[in-house]
């Protein structure tokens, strides 16, 4: 797992206009991503389900969850979104940087892109 902090464009869509920037902390160990529902509401993502999460102390809670847009330098890719509430932190997560091509390098916090692998049945 590790930990860095990178700013992503987050849409609806990838030709939609609006857009918001936002400071995400990202983290390796994390599966999906979370915005505040306030900026998804803005950008026109409705939520489609709910979804129970457990924090590293055990807790449980329920959030919205939908689908939007993610981009970083120009590149971009669709993932799930979870739809924080007060006091949740923007988090991207291992979803997203797939999604983007991207993988965090732990040691120097750093994105780089994924290294991408087919197989080829013979």
């Amino acid at each position: 797992m590790g930990i860095t902090i990178k700013k992503f464009v987050v849409k609806e869509a990838r030709r939609s206009s609006k857009r918001a920037l936002v400071d995400f902390m990202i983290d390796s160990g994390a599966v999906y991503s979370l915005v505040p529902q306030k900026i998804l509401k803005k950008l026109g993502i409705r939520p489609y389900r709910k979804m129970e999460f457990i924090l590293a102390d055990g807790a449980k809670f329920t959030r919205k969850v939908g689908d939007a847009y993610f981009e970083y330098q120009g590149e971009g890719g669709s993932a799930p979104v979870i739809f924080g509430e007060k006091d949740d932190e923007p988090l991207l997560g291992a979803t997203t940087l797939e999604s983007i091509g991207l993988v965090l390098n732990p040691f120097k916090r750093e994105l780089y892109p994924m290294r991408m692998v087919m197989a080829k049945s013979i």
